[in-house]
């Protein structure tokens, strides 16, 4: 039998390779910014910093939006775009943050770097400072990333939601150019941030319409959830163990039956993803490595904004043109 520390190894090896090569693979660049722009990584850090001073669950925020930017279109700040119809406008992307922080990270880099640098690499640096000042592991960035000008809502309601399984979530990976081993690294983000009780209410009363709360909850977990979201409208932490700290406790939650919306669960009750739930919940110290490499790899999806995109001189909207439109 292969143990758990084998398995680990084995990942980290390969992902090693992986984390090195990136950046020819999707023709990045790690000095991208040197020449023109050198102080760009220091104003975005400072930023973040001045944002999660105010607010700490700024963190989090940072780290989904750009996820839900790379999973719509590839990463090219499509879903900063601000007009009737776009991604920020989804159902979807209601609950989504941290938008004023990427304007402002922009304004600044513009004074000093006046259109050079994207709003697509802008939220990958932010994700990786957010990640950063949890707690989280530092990784080098690859930039030259363009922004899109295309938007689309009805693109971000396709993206997977809360109640997906397994199978539609692998599909949804792999559409990215992504991995199960990547679902499973990236959903560790929920070690920090929360939810609001609003989105899994159902699990706690009236799953899938029984009348019964979903019976992959631990009772005592339950109890609390039941409790701590008696009002809809509060929030709940993602991890309730280590919520303001970036660690492993998201699988060893999920081993407890801990794990606060279903698509968290069910990577523990699934053949395909249980082996590396307890992987990374017996072995700590690989986590944080592997998260780097798998940020580095979503931070790679690109998309056709590579080819005619631009860099935008507002986030929220494309440079003016005489022949621009919104689609």
């Amino acid at each position: 039998m292969v143990s758990r520390a084998s398995v680990v190894s084995a990942l980290l090896g390969i992902y090693a390779l992986s984390f090195i090569s990136s950046a020819f693979a999707y023709g990045l660049k790690y000095n991208y910014y040197d020449n023109e722009c050198d102080d760009f990584e220091d104003i975005v850090a400072r930023k973040v910093k001045k944002a999660f001073d105010k607010d700490f669950t700024i963190a989090a925020a940072l780290l989904r939006l750009h996820f839900h930017d790379c999973a719509v279109r590839g990463c090219d700040a499509s879903v900063l775009l601000n007009y009737p119809g776009s991604e920020m406008k989804a159902l979807a992307s209601q609950t989504l943050r941290g938008f004023e922080v990427i304007e402002e990270i922009k304004a600044a880099v513009e004074r000093k770097c006046p259109g050079i640098v994207s709003c697509a690499d802008i939220l990958t640096a932010a994700a990786r400072d957010a990640t950063y000042i949890v707690g989280g592991p530092f990784w080098s960035n690859e930039y030259g990333r363009k922004d899109g000008l295309i938007s689309i809502a009805g693109e971000a309601e396709a993206a997977p939601d809360s109640e997906e399984s397994v199978s539609s979530l692998i599909q949804f990976y792999q559409s990215l150019g992504l991995t199960t081993l990547d679902l499973v690294i990236l959903s560790g983000a929920h070690t920090i941030g929360r939810s609001s009780c609003a989105a899994f209410q159902h699990r706690l009363y009236n799953y899938s319409g029984t009348g019964r709360p979903d019976s992959s909850i631990s009772p005592r977990y339950l109890n609390f959830l039941r409790r701590k979201c008696a009002d809809p409208s509060q929030y709940a932490e993602l991890d309730p163990t280590t919520p303001k700290k970036f660690d492993n406790t998201y699988y060893t939650n999920l081993q407890k039956n801990m794990g606060l919306l279903y698509t968290d669960q069910i990577l523990k009750s699934d053949h395909r993803t249980a082996r590396l739930v307890n992987s990374f919940a017996s072995q700590p110290d690989s986590f944080p490595y592997l998260f780097a490499s798998s940020m580095v790899r979503l931070g790679g999806v690109l998309g056709d904004a590579e080819e005619d995109g631009e860099i935008r001189l507002q986030c929220s909207r494309v440079n003016y043109r005489k022949s621009s439109k919104h689609y």
